[in-house]
């Protein structure tokens, strides 16, 4: 798909989800992307499952649309390409161990230097500064030690990761941000930046609620479930057959809440009459509506609920989400290509940033076989001498 950054050229060397995950953000925003993978392998998600015809369905989602080329960086004619395409690129993102890329040569102060214009993007689990920068981490590490279990799962249980890789993919957004805001200053200055994200610094940017908590009262929160914290009501309630979701998120919301079940009491009552009032006395909130909702089957309350302007939702499974229809209408989830043409061999999360101008197809192009776009990409190269 064409889009704004249709004449950035952006050298992926990240393996696995946080840099390959913006890469995908920046290739699915126009930029072309070049996959620069190892020999021996690639990158190693290629290997991981589910696999459709020999190709990863993990692989084809996170790596939709860009070209591979495979290059050892410690063999000398593969440093020369290698330097061949650095002197066309915008963007070089790289998600090794700090310290990794600098035995390479190829560190941001070698590369600024040579390169003003390059701006230099890198991912890892602490970032390139602090004590343990040099420290290795995956997703639940992060989660742990950012303090996102913490506040996850239920009160007297242990704690549980989120089932998202929001280590990986929060850290994913943060550096697709950060090599954006480089692109604009580098319009004005000429030169490029270094963007340095750590995974663990994105779990506590996403935790700004659970901070100031912690902060104002000297006491950091704990996991109160599917509940929110600091709102009620805000939370899962049963119904006849299943369980679904109701934010009552405002005292006027409350109100209408309480009109619609017949509990117009409530609205009065000191004990829920305030928002402060109703997060302290949420369990007994949570029975007085649930004697209500227990009455009849999730379906009839959410189209009550949705018909009065109260927001509220089924708690769908991935399948369900996925075949939901204001997702499908919003291109949420695309089909992906594989190598021989079939163009919904896998489906793949789609883009959440919508622009005017810019087409946002329900498809995508396959990712690539390894090394499966040399020729295409010396042919280009070739064009600019």
């Amino acid at each position: 798909m064409t889009g704004p950054l249709k004449d950035i050229v952006v050298l992926d060397l990240t393996h696995v989800l946080a840099g390959p995950y913006a890469a995908m953000s920046l290739g699915d925003l126009g930029a072309r992307i070049i996959k620069v993978e190892r020999p021996d392998g690639g990158d190693d998600t290629r290997a991981f499952p589910p696999f459709r015809d020999g190709m990863s369905g993990y692989f084809a989602a996170i790596n939709r649309g860009k070209q591979s080329i495979a290059l050892d960086l410690k063999a000398d004619a593969d440093r020369a390409l290698f330097e061949r395409l650095l002197a066309r690129a915008d963007v070089v993102l790289e998600n090794f161990r700090p310290g990794v890329m600098e035995k390479l040569g190829y560190g941001w102060d070698t590369l600024h230097a040579r390169h003003p214009r390059l701006i230099y993007g890198a991912v890892s689990g602490f970032g390139h500064t602090g004590p343990e920068a040099g420290k290795p981490a995956y997703d639940m590490v992060v989660q742990a030690r950012g303090g996102v279990m913490s506040v996850t799962g239920e009160e007297g249980r242990d704690p549980v990761r989120v089932g998202a890789s929001i280590g990986d993919i929060a850290a994913g957004m943060f550096l697709a941000q950060g090599v954006l805001a480089a692109l604009y200053e580098r319009e004005r200055t000429g030169l490029g930046r270094k963007v340095d994200v750590a995974m663990l610094d994105g779990q506590l940017a996403i935790l700004p609620h659970a901070i100031a908590m912690t902060h104002v009262t000297g006491h950091p929160p704990g996991p109160t479930g599917a509940r929110h914290p600091l709102i009620a009501p805000f939370d899962t309630f049963h119904a006849e057959d299943r369980l679904f979701v109701i934010a009552a998120g405002n005292d006027a919301l409350f109100s209408k809440l309480c009109g619609v079940l017949g509990l117009g009491e409530l609205a009065t009552d000191p004990k829920f009459a305030t928002n402060a009032a109703r997060a302290t006395n949420a369990a007994l909130l949570k029975r007085r509506i649930e004697t209500v909702t227990l009455t009849e089957p999730a379906a009839h309350w959410l189209s009550v609920l949705d018909r009065a302007g109260i927001p509220c939702g089924p708690i769908q499974n991935l399948a369900e989400a996925m075949a939901d229809p204001q997702v499908v209408a919003r291109h949420m989830v695309v089909d992906i290509a594989d190598a021989a043409g079939n163009a919904a061999a896998f489906r793949g999360p789609g883009q959440p940033i919508k622009l005017s101008g810019s087409a946002d197809s329900a498809t995508r192009p396959a990712a690539p076989a390894l090394d499966g776009d040399r020729d295409v990409i010396l042919r280009w190269l070739d064009a600019a001498r």
